[in-house]
């Protein structure tokens, strides 16, 4: 059996159903192949499961505070993670449910379940069913990172994907790793109330981040009672009766054994093209797997194009869905949008957050170029002392010459919300004086960024 479309999209994740809507209106036929669920990883194991337990952890953290603020509690805060699995799942059903009505009144959409691999340049395999298109999109996302340490393999292990289905709360979790979705799990479940150890193999957590980020995030962490292992280069795993124990040496360190009755492992992630065929189209990845496309996300075969987190271009919803709108744009719009247009901007969910666009100040200190930095304490914005919540600091990095703004970090209350005023501004090509004159709401985190950007002296 086989079935010609003008367009096949393979995965139903971010970019998926959009691109699927552009082609259904214009009135192409387009099928969508997913051999999982219709949302893909924000939907169902990332963003939106994950925010919503995150605002689960702030209200219990939140309660544990009352006293600070004058409010009375009964004798103690318990959370019911059964209820807290209900929350979550609610959010992820409710979300999923709408792409799939959306994606079945599409006319001339065909949702297809099952896992596809090419049998040829523009043929797709489906369950024993041939599909054919001029036009073949990658959407396939990616899978939490897993790396052969002695001893993972006989112990039972949770990714970002298992650990969003725990309904009952881990005396002490394990984490491996030190970056994003790692310090989120950490900071979560420590604020549930588990025990929590991290365990990063570099000298610093979030090694992206410039090094007094970092610093300002391992004394948040620490302050919620999470112990933390830097420079943990050799882990070995093995069963415990109560769970698991992990070995951790350092160079120059002796073992040290921690006894913990889950593990996480959140090292990385790997996009999902190992198992698509992609010999048979002749699509060329690179040494981590990822698809070779060029600024309007075409792969190096002709009519196959690869969005999202597996073609090493971004690894966010907000990038994913932003590589559907480049490819919209060039195949329907005549506007020619490239990804090379796109600054780098994501958070990190740890509470407080981060808020990160542009360069950072190291990278700006290799460049070479003339620049002017400005910092400015949590301590010292209105807005959070009123709230109570402190801890952080803001800072913005502009060239010195043209007056263009290169990067920001806000690691405080409203941070990933606040950058987004200085990331208009760089989209705009606006001079740092543009947003300096400006006039914010008062009392808000923002009205502080005008200031410090008056208070900036010359990076050295």
């Amino acid at each position: 059996m086989s079935s010609s479309f003008d367009a096949i999209i393979i995965g139903a994740g971010q970019a998926g159903p959009s691109l699927a809507g552009r082609f259904s209106a214009a009135g192409q036929r387009v099928a969508v192949i997913e051999r999982k669920h219709v949302g893909g990883t924000c939907v169902n194991t990332g963003c939106m499961p994950t925010k919503t337990l995150v605002a689960s952890a702030y209200a219990a953290h939140l309660a544990r505070r009352a006293d600070d603020y004058g409010v009375v509690l009964g004798s103690g805060i318990g959370v019911d993670m059964k209820k807290v699995w209900a929350r979550k799942q609610a959010v992820t059903m409710n979300a999923r449910t709408g792409l799939e009505d959306w994606l079945g009144g599409m006319p001339d959409c065909r949702l297809i379940r099952g896992h596809a691999r090419f049998a040829g340049p523009h043929e797709i395999e489906v369950d024993g069913e041939r599909l054919s298109a001029p036009k073949i999109f990658l959407n396939v996302g990616g899978r939490a990172l897993v790396p052969d340490m002695p001893g993972l393999a006989g112990i039972d292990y949770l990714t970002n994907t298992s650990i969003v289905e725990l309904d009952t709360l881990p005396e002490h979790l394990i984490v491996v790793g030190g970056s994003y979705i790692a310090l989120e799990f950490a900071q979560m479940y420590r604020r549930f109330g588990s025990e929590v150890t991290v365990i990063e193999r570099g000298p610093r957590l979030t090694s992206r981040e410039d090094p007094d980020i970092s610093d300002a995030i391992r004394d948040i962490l620490i302050k919620e009672g999470i112990d933390i292992h830097l420079g943990a280069t050799n882990l070995s795993f093995a069963r415990e009766d109560r769970g698991v124990a992990v070995t951790v040496a350092g160079e120059g360190q002796s073992p040290a054994r921690i006894s913990g009755s889950h593990v996480l492992i959140a090292v990385g992630r790997v996009p999902n093209t190992d198992d698509l065929g992609l010999d048979r189209a002749g699509v060329h990845t690179d040494a981590r797997g990822y698809v070779t496309v060029d600024d309007q996300l075409r792969s190096n075969v002709e009519g196959i194009w690869a969005l999202g987190d597996c073609n090493g271009k971004g690894a966010f919803t907000h990038t994913s869905y932003n590589d559907y709108e480049i490819v919209a744009a060039n195949l329907f719009d005549a506007d020619p949008r490239r990804v090379s247009d796109r600054i780098t901007a994501y958070a990190l969910y740890i509470d407080p957050p981060l808020g990160r666009i542009g360069q950072t100040e190291e990278e700006v200190r290799r460049s070479g170029r003339k620049a002017l930095i400005g910092k400015r304490p949590m301590t010292r914005v209105g807005r959070a002392v009123e709230k109570g919540e402190t801890q952080g600091f803001m800072k913005v990095i502009v060239d010195a010459d043209s007056h263009a703004i290169l990067g920001a970090a806000i690691l405080g209350v409203g941070g990933d919300e606040v950058v987004h005023g200085l990331l208009d501004g760089m989209y705009a090509k606006a001079p740092y004086a543009t947003i300096q004159r400006a006039v914010h709401i008062h009392p808000t985190v923002s009205e502080l960024v005008p200031t410090m950007i008056g208070e900036m002296q010359p990076l050295v």
